[in-house]
């Protein structure tokens, strides 16, 4: 294995080989058991070092939410945050054992449908520990960290030990892989974007099948291409309950570089395609059987959505926001972010050092299957993310982009077509580290310094600034004492003053901070409350909701009488609600409080809020 390749090389250089590291301890069998464990361990110690150096990036970049995550908030995307967190309470719900992928906890009674949105549902229950034992924003913040730095190991490791480039080169790709502007800017909430950390994963197992299926060098490996057509499987359907969306991204970009690849090398992927094939349909077929119900669900289940609910017109990449540098980085600035919709989309701003940089470095080593098939793919996913007409410097053009074919189709039409770019990270990350590694062992000395301080110099514009984040308001006393078991009964439903909706979806932290313990109305999804039944963010209001909604945001009481009382009720039973809440600190808390005495009658005072029981 290439680990052990690596040790056995570096023992040589320096004198000791493992067989001799091995057999001079004495002492305990303890003694003996940690001193073959460190002649393994050391030779990979610069790697452990390059792997931290990862890990203390990615939690500089996000120490804003350190150390106190439940008072701190990303303050460039707390909405999403505040779904993100309260996705993580209710995937933790499967050590409770009542999960399921329609979750009537949210948006009571009809219930969100998880697989219809971005639910993270494997990290949720792989961290569902951490969340019951800490909450679900300290979940967050972990998640966040992790998948920046998890990401550049990966990454790392896949240069390091399958593209064979240095340690250098390796470090270079991999960062930039983790810590690219478009992996920083989606972490200002996307969970489902950021973690990327499977992607390597799975292009390792397609290599490894790509090699076991070649006959020339040793014969047809069977064994080695049915295990990768397995892990292959496995891991696409981990990916899918991670992110749909980075999956299907992944699979474009591979399908273009493996049709570039082979048609750059004919004679190999003639010799290697019947076992190839064979590989991909055991891996195709199992993941089919692994997900067949699940996608089903989501694409067929109750509470389903036909179509995406982005625009793709208004979703789409700037053609100026390539050169761009994003006010995220080092030498960005605010004036760019008028180049894309938010910042949490800054997915192509590449800037223009290291757009030359990577564009000589791909005509240097064009003629290298690998680079010419991480061009290809990149100008191929570049032209997707420019939508269906292309935008340069904020004015839409009459110019057509390849994104308006794709239009219509299923899954795609949930995809952004701005995060198609996303795609450019890992295939630039590729073309610099084989430019680096090729450049750091020419023949000409001097390109052994120039081509890496080259790199690094396009680089240092882009280096990532830490996540901007800010105080938060704590959960009302009266959920965090767990006061809220007197008015509902764990599994009921509550009905915070006034609802939440996608634009103020903070109730939902409420719900979160009881790992999803009760439900709520209305709040912050996608569901098909469009017309006719097409994908909407979030859903319409009962008119309890907008007589609340209107008297928070008008300062005064509207007209309530018999009527509005009686409709009230009619709203209380189709929640199925128990208890109506409403928390000291409230916008317009007094109007709020008149409204709700003149629809309810008098309120029940405790802790910091005041509550009604309607059923």
């Amino acid at each position: 294995m290439p680990v052990t390749r690596t040790a056995r090389a570096t023992e040589a250089d320096a004198g000791h080989p493992a067989s001799d590291a091995a057999a001079a301890p004495t002492g305990s069998g303890t003694e003996r058991l940690w001193a073959r464990l460190w002649a393994r361990l050391r030779p990979a110690r610069a790697d452990w070092a390059i792997c931290l150096a990862f890990l203390l990036l990615a939690a500089w970049i996000t120490h804003g939410l350190w150390p106190d995550p439940a008072t701190r908030t990303l303050a460039l995307n707390p909405e999403d945050q505040t779904l993100y967190e309260w996705f993580l309470a209710v995937d933790s719900r499967v050590l409770h054992g009542d999960f399921a992928l329609l979750t009537r906890l949210l948006n009571a009674p009809d219930g969100v449908n998880l697989m219809v949105n971005t639910s993270v549902i494997a990290l949720g229950v792989l961290f569902s520990p951490i969340t019951l034992v800490f909450g679900s924003p300290t979940t967050f913040a972990l998640l966040v960290t992790l998948n920046l730095g998890v990401t550049a190991i990966a990454f790392y490791l896949l240069f390091r030990r399958v593209l064979k480039v240095n340690r250098v080169a390796a470090t270079i790709g991999g960062g930039f892989c983790g810590f690219a502007p478009g992996e920083v800017s989606q972490s200002n909430s996307h969970l489902h974007m950021t973690a990327l950390w499977l992607v390597p994963v799975m292009v390792w197992l397609v290599v490894r099948l790509v090699r076991a299926a070649d006959p020339h060098d040793g014969g047809y490996d069977w064994r080695r291409v049915a295990t990768s057509g397995v892990g292959l499987a496995a891991t696409v359907t981990v990916q899918a309950f991670v992110g749909e969306e980075i999956l299907f991204l992944s699979a474009l970009t591979l399908a273009v570089m493996a049709v570039v690849y082979a048609l750059a090398r004919p004679v190999f992927a003639l010799r290697a395609l019947p076992g190839f094939l064979a590989g991909m349909a055991l891996a195709v077929g199992l993941a089919v059987v692994a997900l067949a119900r699940p996608l089903a669900f989501q694409f067929s289940g109750p509470q389903s959505v036909p179509n995406g609910v982005f625009s793709p017109d208004y979703f789409s990449a700037d053609l100026a926001s390539f050169p761009a540098v994003s006010p995220l980085s080092l030498a960005g600035s605010d004036e760019s972010a008028r180049l894309s919709t938010g910042p949490a989309e800054y997915n192509t701003f590449l800037g223009w050092p290291l757009l030359i940089v990577a564009a000589a470095c791909t005509l240097w080593l064009i003629r290298r299957p690998i680079v010419f098939a991480c061009a290809a793919a990149g100008l191929v996913m570049a032209g997707f993310s420019l939508g269906p007409t292309v935008v340069v410097n904020g004015t839409r053009t009459d110019i057509t982009g390849p994104y308006l074919h794709l239009i219509g189709y299923p899954v795609i039409d949930g995809a952004l077509p701005m995060r198609f770019a996303l795609a450019l990270i890992p295939l630039v990350a590729t073309v610099l580290a084989v430019a680096v590694d090729h450049g750091m062992s020419a023949r000409w000395k001097p390109a052994r310094t120039l081509v890496p301080l080259l790199v690094v110099a396009a680089l240092v514009p882009i280096f990532p600034t830490p996540l901007p984040a800010t105080a938060r308001p704590p959960v009302p006393t009266f959920i965090s004492s767990g006061a809220w078991r007197d008015c509902v009964k764990p599994g009921g439903v509550m009905v915070p003053v006034p609802p939440a909706t996608p634009k103020d979806p903070w109730p939902m932290r409420w719900a979160a901070a009881t790992d999803a313990s009760f439900g709520i109305p209305e709040g912050f999804f996608i569901a098909p409350y469009g017309s006719e039944g097409r994908a909407s963010m979030g859903t319409y209001k009962q008119p309890t909701s907008q007589l609340l909604a209107q008297a928070e945001r008008e300062g005064k009481v509207p007209g309530i009488g018999d009527a509005q009382r009686q409709q009230a009720q009619k709203d209380i039973d189709f929640w199925g609600a128990s208890c109506v809440v409403l928390v000291a600190g409230a916008t317009n808390y007094d109007t709020l409080l008149a409204s709700l005495e003149a629809l309810f009658g008098p309120g029940t005072r405790v802790a910091d809020a005041v509550t009604w029981k309607v059923r």
